[in-house]
């Protein structure tokens, strides 16, 4: 596979992108059943694609065996309607590993997350990628955010690379991303694919849309997929009231509940599927759960959102 096919098949998303958490049982295993069960519902939902065993996913607590077993779950699930891309990381080594694991599951590509604690310089980050790159056959998302953030000029060289397919923010810098945007567009043209990857991508989409960044990640997708693409296809018809009502009464709340705990952009989604019905299980450690209050809070701001497609109706 080359990155043609998925930059051809995200080109035009027909929804937000579904990022799953990975269920867990009682025992703190992998419920494959159950995790079957989120992924189908979220497919069937309307999902532009599925990022198996990412960040929202765990991918840091995943042994490779519960790994490749849910990418292979999340591939057999999608049918082939829409692409399941796998998670990547660590040092090059065990990034290559964990490639070849999914592409073994059948994923349509990668997200190449940072690498493991080590601040590298840029000349090291482009050596990593072009390594993992080469090392399999799946296309490659390079994830910005924490310790790997990029240059324009390596950028541009990224997106010369055969095998990488575009650049994941979670940044936020608008500033270098229409650089970085700007300088690939004119010394390296071509698919290259951008995404909004930020915590609650929806309350920044506006501006990358404006920078023509129309892909985006959504972590309410998990639990209240209908909020979710009412929000998406407001933005995609330009239909600003609903944009406003939404960002107002349910996407900044929701954002600032979030930020009430560190892991909650794990934890608290995780909450919020079980209270939409799915027993997904509790978070694995170094994550902890969310403080009763705030999961009671998450409870009313999700009623609130389905009040607000009601009015809207």
């Amino acid at each position: 596979m080359t990155p043609a096919p998925l930059t051809e098949r995200l080109s035009a998303p027909r929804g937000p992108l579904f990022f799953p958490v990975t269920a867990y049982g009682p025992d703190g295993s992998v419920d494959l059943d159950v995790y079957r069960t989120h992924v189908r519902r979220g497919v069937a939902a309307g999902a532009a694609a599925v990022f198996a065993c990412c960040g929202t996913g765990e991918f840091h607590a995943l042994l490779p065996e519960e790994f490749e077993a849910c990418v292979r779950v999340a591939v057999e699930t999608a049918e082939g309607r829409i692409p399941v891309v796998a998670g990547a990381g660590y040092g090059t080594a065990l990034a290559v590993r964990y490639a070849r694991l999914a592409e073994r599951a059948g994923a349509d590509g990668l997200l190449a997350m940072p690498p493991y604690l080590v601040l590298a310089g840029q000349e090291g980050l482009l050596r990593h990628y072009r390594e993992l790159a080469a090392g399999t056959a799946l296309p490659v998302i390079v994830y910005q955010r924490d310790n790997a953030v990029f240059t324009p000029p390596t950028v541009v060289e990224l997106a010369r690379t055969d095998g990488i397919a575009g650049l994941k923010d979670g940044l936020g810098d608008l500033d270098l991303m229409q650089r970085i945007i700007s300088a690939q567009r004119t010394e390296a043209p071509g698919g290259f694919l951008y995404f909004n990857g930020l915590p609650t991508a929806e309350q920044t989409q506006l501006a990358y849309r404006a920078l023509g960044v129309t892909l985006y990640s959504s972590a309410v997708f998990c639990f209240a997929p209908e909020i979710a693409l009412a929000y998406f296809r407001a933005l995609e018809t330009g239909d600003t009231a609903t944009v406003r009502r939404l960002l107002d009464g349910f996407y900044r709340p929701f954002a600032e509940l979030r930020a009430q705990g560190r892991g909650y952009a794990v934890s608290l989604v995780k909450a919020g599927v079980r209270l939409r019905g799915l027993d997904v299980g509790e978070v694995r450690p170094p994550l902890h759960e969310p403080a009763e209050d705030h999961v009671k809070q998450l409870a009313q701001l999700i009623e609130r959102g389905y009040e607000l497609l009601e009015e809207d109706a």
